[in-house]
């Protein structure tokens, strides 16, 4: 399991060189031992949308989402809160942006999951 340190410095350097970003701001770090952090990050995106990263780890379990907002209101969202069992993919989920809720092709290891929200974005 990586340090918190390292997972936000992945965070923030995958969104910096992302075509999407305009600018990456983190909002909130709490560290709360060696295996137990949370962050939430945010990277301004070229048109005008907002990705919003937040991430908890805990002795190697990331609970995640990654939200897209537009005027500060969410658009889509991907997180693997334990709502939905009859998915294939749960806990992993997809809020699409006309409110169904679908299988995630996310995994919970934000070096898998980061890379591939960006890739559907672009799309």
């Amino acid at each position: 399991m990586k340090q918190a340190a390292q997972l936000l410095g992945f965070v923030v350097s995958t969104l910096q060189l992302s075509p999407l970003c305009q600018q990456v701001k983190i909002l909130e770090v709490n560290r709360f031992s060696d295996q137990q952090f949370a962050f939430k990050v945010r990277m301004e995106m070229v048109n005008g949308r907002v990705l919003q990263i937040r991430l908890y780890c805990n002795h190697g379990h990331t609970d995640y989402a990654y939200q897209l907002l537009h005027h500060g209101k969410p658009v889509e969202r991907w997180d693997n809160k334990e709502h939905f069992s009859h998915l294939s993919s749960h806990p992993h989920h997809y809020h699409a942006a006309g409110g169904q809720v679908m299988a995630s092709p996310l995994n919970g290891d934000p070096e898998h999951d980061l890379p591939l929200v960006l890739t559907l974005l672009l799309s």
